[in-house]
């Protein structure tokens, strides 16, 4: 069972918002730079993820010796 299961989501989580954001106003140059700030923040998560993937692995590995 996962945290957010038992507490919800977390008031401050900025997502929620972002994806009912009307982008509609946006101009296409407001619109691409959205785009490279999200693609920033993707990379962001996916090294976060990576290291606590290694991280992991690592600590697996310890305490299998």
């Amino acid at each position: 069972m996962d945290l957010d299961d038992i507490l919800g989501p977390r008031p401050d989580d900025p997502l929620p918002a972002l994806l009912r954001e009307d982008l509609d106003r946006l101009s296409v140059a407001e619109l691409h730079a959205r785009i490279a700030a999200l693609e920033g923040e993707v990379a962001r998560t996916r090294a976060k993820i990576e290291g606590a993937v290694n991280h992991r692995a690592s600590a697996d590995a310890l305490f299998r010796r």
